[in-house]
């Protein structure tokens, strides 16, 4: 009752290719008319549920997903409904729930639509639907079988339209490996990139507006690790939050719909998980050393449009405010095209490689190796604090360079110790990350304004009106440098948890 499988948005300059690819002698083409399910108020979408009914072929069949509806894994339950004929009327189709009762999904499904004591029971209506012509066929690998779909046509809510061209790729029998390892390929050829939002998210915000959907910000979810947990089964849980994290908000990228929120989301989901490969490092023998390499790239590709961003939302408001004569942000040297970057085939190669790492048979785990990430844990935590602490004492003395280098260190620090924060107290983590989290705030606003000052600085002789920005931003650092320097000064007396 589980489903394997990655999507792929198939760019216009490759689909010829890949549909010919793929319409080779053993495939069939089928028609998917689906029509999707919820309530008013959306409790399934919430949920993370997606209930449809589809006419494949001649017969309707009734799909329960759930689960996240961004991993590689997620329960499926498909019922055959042969008492619903091929002709009938779509309007007068409902979904019989009691065909996934005794169910894991039937089980979420049921809590979902429960009412709760001061709400109203909601019924089920349709809420879009589907209209896809695909083209499918087996693949043999020596990790197992696949099925390669093909899919071309439209989600579809009353007169509103989203095209649909995507490239399915779905575990039949064998290793999970066996769908990353073909869309490996598939990805080498024709340039295809990740899609984690399923038809059921993105037709889910067509009935709302289609000229500007609104897309969800996804953050970084809890960590859930236990203290038997070895050192390879906490790194993959890490870095499948840390993809949990980032992917989502990637696909919201390479959609070309998106948000500023959504590029700094994808930018802290990348230094979590460039944390974890440091953090990891030597430990484990999962880790692949281009990875670290890849992500660092991305990240520096998306960092001036995301400075670009912090500084129109901050710098620029305050000098409007102050009266400065002119406060325009000079303009950028050429930056990289955030979409281009997001579906670049390296950082999607990169994904497939990560999410490798899982769905996996989880394999007892020694004593021994639990102590041991444990106690290599808390050393490496441990060296981490006393670089900041070190930087910290020395902070007024300093130069730029260096001042950035402890910013790094103190987000580094965060991230690895939030990893590690579910196997300790809460209330000792808790006055740990009470410590930490002036110090990463105030550090973070000395570097936009350093970002600030260099910009302005850079146009001062071709507009002399820039010097009022220089001035204040030069006050404003002033003020921060102390700032800094009084929360460091209390942080170095703050006590680790573990």
């Amino acid at each position: 009752m589980n489903e394997i499988e990655l999507r792929f948005q198939v760019p216009a300059t490759a689909r010829r290719a890949v549909e010919t690819g793929v319409a080779t002698a053993t495939a069939q083409r089928t028609r998917l008319q689906a029509i999707y399910f919820d309530t008013p108020d959306r409790r399934l979408a919430k949920a993370g549920i997606a209930l449809r009914l589809r006419k494949e072929g001649r017969q309707w069949v009734q799909t329960l997903k759930a689960g996240d509806p961004h991993a590689m894994q997620r329960f499926e339950h498909n019922v055959v409904r042969p008492r619903l004929k091929a002709g009938v009327h779509a309007e007068s189709l409902q979904p019989d729930l009691a065909l996934h009762e005794g169910t894991e999904g039937g089980a979420l499904l049921a809590r979902a639509l429960r009412a709760e004591r001061d709400e109203p029971s909601a019924a089920l209506g349709a809420l879009f639907r589907t209209d896809i012509l695909r083209c499918h066929r087996p693949v043999r690998t020596p990790e197992g079988s696949v099925e390669l779909a093909f899919d071309v046509g439209f989600i579809i809510a009353g007169a509103r339209r989203m095209p649909v061209c995507e490239l399915e790729i779905e575990l039949l029998r064998g290793s999970p490996s066996a769908v990353t390892s073909v869309a490996s390929r598939w990805v080498a050829r024709h340039g295809v990139w990740l899609e984690v939002r399923s038809k059921a998210e993105r037709g889910e915000r067509l009935p709302q507006d289609p000229a500007n959907p609104p897309a969800p910000l996804h953050k970084a979810s809890a960590l859930q690790l236990t203290r038997s947990d070895g050192l390879d089964a906490a790194f993959r849980a890490v870095v499948a939050n840390g993809l949990a994290h980032a992917l989502p908000n990637a696909s919201e990228i390479a959609s070309g719909i998106y948000t500023e929120q959504h590029l700094h989301q994808l930018r802290v989901a990348l230094r979590r998980l460039r944390t974890a490969l440091r953090f990891f490092e030597g430990w484990t023998g999962l880790i692949q050393p281009a990875w670290s390499a890849t992500l660092a790239a991305t990240f520096a590709q998306l960092g001036a449009i995301r400075d670009r961003d912090a500084l129109a939302a901050t710098v620029v408001p305050d000098l409007r405010d102050a009266g400065a004569p002119w406060f325009e942000l000079p303009p950028l040297e050429a930056a990289e095209d955030p979409v281009a970057v997001v579906r670049a085939a390296a950082l999607t190669q990169t994904w497939l490689e990560l999410l490798a790492l899982g769905p996996h048979e989880p394999v007892p785990t020694p004593r021994s190796d639990a102590r041991a990430f444990h106690a290599c844990a808390a050393e490496r935590l441990g060296t981490w604090l006393h670089q900041v602490r070190s930087d910290a004492r020395r902070f007024e003395g300093l130069d730029d360079p260096a001042r950035h280098r402890l910013r790094r260190r103190v987000k580094r620090l965060r991230y690895a110790a939030e990893f590690l924060a579910p196997l300790h107290a809460p209330k000792s983590v808790a006055q740990f990350m009470k410590g930490l989290a002036p110090v990463q705030d105030s550090l973070g606003h000395l570097n936009d304004v350093n970002v600030a000052l260099t910009l302005y600085r850079s146009v001062v002789e071709q507009t002399p009106a820039a010097w009022f920005a220089v001035g204040r931003l030069s006050a404003r650092r002033e003020a921060l440098m102390n700032e800094s320097a009084v929360a460091l000064k209390a942080f170095r007396r703050v006590k680790p948890f573990w």
